[in-house]
């Protein structure tokens, strides 16, 4: 099981990079940096690869609509290469509010987009002359499908450092589940339940996993989550909360939310309509507190030792691998500290 820290986009970039060989120190095995509609991740993942030696990088998430298929392929050959070989390129679709309010892309048919993504990528990845017919992406684009007929099948010039790069999907609804159980080396879920992994995902893992080709392995699920050791502060607490009420009320319109859904599909489907209902009339502190204490606890890594360890357990049954951390710590050295804790609680447990 590895510890993973996902870097905050909104702050504090250069000083958890200078953090960061101190964290190798004490037990971090991967960064995971997102993207969203701030600074591109690439940038930030290319100078956080000259930064360290041992760390393992991951893109949490590249989306699928504005970057071709074949130029995700470069960027995360090249991220490979200067990281000599530690880059995870990790994809998913995002929404319609960024990919059309921030882009001026059309979102349109993520699965569809995303199974054929990753198919190119494998292709470029083998330095085989890319050909690809498909329903979204045509590679060479012919004169027929609206090209000039120049176009042919090119090849990456450069030889790769791996030509079986490992991809990570971010994906919630149940066929998208399905294809990251057949398609993906890693999974990153958000709001993951341990306890109820069955209710909201069983199906589409046991679709998923009956097509799996076995040299993949064992899917890794990587899951970004709160962590403290002992009390967190109030404010602390709270911050998960309205977390969890942006996400579940706010993420999309009233009936494209996919985390609404899926706290629906965790058996809240009552919490659910009611903060929806508040947040988007405006009730914000109202939604907050209208999530359940059960979904908290069960949605973080929060508490003294013994919770702790038992909670790590409960996560390790349930198929996580990897935690992607966000720390609630008050100072850059509890920080750490808690990190390093952390590390041979789960040691312990997984031992």
């Amino acid at each position: 099981m590895r510890l993973g820290m996902i870097i905050d986009y909104s702050g504090g970039f250069a000083e958890t990079v200078e953090l960061l060989q101190e964290y190798e120190r004490n037990g971090l095995d991967l960064i995971a940096m997102p993207e969203a509609y701030s600074f591109d991740a690439v940038s930030q993942l290319g100078y956080i690869a000259a930064k360290t030696e041992r760390l393992e990088l991951m893109s949490a998430i590249f989306q699928i609509y504005t970057r071709t298929p074949s130029l995700t392929a470069m960027t995360a050959a090249g991220l490979d290469f200067v990281s000599d070989g530690r880059f995870t390129l990790g994809l998913g679709a995002s929404g319609p509010q960024v990919i059309e309010g921030f882009h001026g892309v059309r979102y349109d048919a993520p699965l569809g987009r995303t199974r054929e993504v990753i198919e190119i990528c494998r292709q470029v990845w083998k330095r085989q002359p890319v050909e690809f017919e498909g329903r979204y992406y045509d590679v060479p684009l012919t004169k027929e499908k609206g090209g000039s007929g120049l176009g042919k099948p090119l090849k990456l010039i450069n030889h790769p450092v791996r030509s079986d790069i490992p991809i990570s999907v971010a994906a919630l609804g149940p066929k998208n589940v399905a294809l990251v159980a057949e398609l993906a080396n890693g999974w990153q879920p958000l709001f993951f339940h341990p306890g109820k992994v069955d209710l909201a995902w069983g199906p589409s893992l046991e679709e998923g996993f009956a097509k799996r080709d076995a040299s993949l392995g064992e899917l890794d699920i990587q899951l970004q989550i709160a962590y403290h050791l002992g009390e967190p502060s109030p404010e602390a607490l709270q911050a998960i909360r309205n977390q969890l009420a942006l996400y579940v009320g706010g993420m999309g319109a009233r009936d494209k939310n996919f985390y609404n859904q899926l706290a629906c599909r965790y058996g809240y489907e009552a919490e659910a309509e009611e903060i929806q209902d508040l947040y988007l009339s405006g009730a914000k502190a109202e939604a907050a507190a209208a999530v359940p204490q059960e979904l908290v606890d069960a949605v973080t890594l929060l508490g003294d030792e013994d919770a702790i360890r038992r909670q790590v357990g409960e996560f390790h049954a349930a198929g996580v691998r990897t935690f992607l951390l966000n720390p609630l710590a008050a100072t850059d050295e509890e920080k750490v500290a808690q990190v390093r804790r952390l590390s041979e609680i789960v040691a312990e447990v997984t031992a």
